[in-house]
């Protein structure tokens, strides 16, 4: 009986509800990570997460690159100062960044963190 209402959950469940599971699921194996959600503020943190968006600001003398990282607890705008790419960097891609967390306009950000690609 446990197996058909996992598999009928399954087909009821959607495609966003599905993805945030697995990257929850990849984001707890990854050492020494921290949860989006439960990320504590103003204090240096390891996050585990996919990219979600990326926008490039292209201001002359000011431009940056921008990514929201989402690990299924939560969302957080992670900002490069003075970069308008960085290779191996794109949507999908799971990433791990070590920074310090801080509010911004209502959401999480982190500025110039220190970037690791993990396979």
């Amino acid at each position: 009986m446990g197996r058909l209402r996992r598999f009928l959950q399954r087909l009821t469940e959607s495609d966003e509800t599905r993805l945030a599971a697995e990257i929850r699921e990849w984001a707890d194996t990854v050492a020494g990570s921290v949860r989006i959600g439960d990320a504590p503020m103003r204090t240096h943190v390891r996050i585990a997460g996919v990219i979600r968006r990326l926008t490039v600001f292209p201001m002359q003398d000011n431009e940056s690159l921008e990514a929201v990282v989402s690990d299924g607890t939560g969302e957080v705008v992670v900002r490069f100062m003075g970069r308008r790419a960085i290779g191996g960097l794109g949507l999908g891609t799971r990433v791990v960044f070590e920074g310090v967390v801080g509010e911004y306009r209502g959401g999480l950000q982190m500025i110039n963190p220190r970037l690791e690609f993990t396979a």
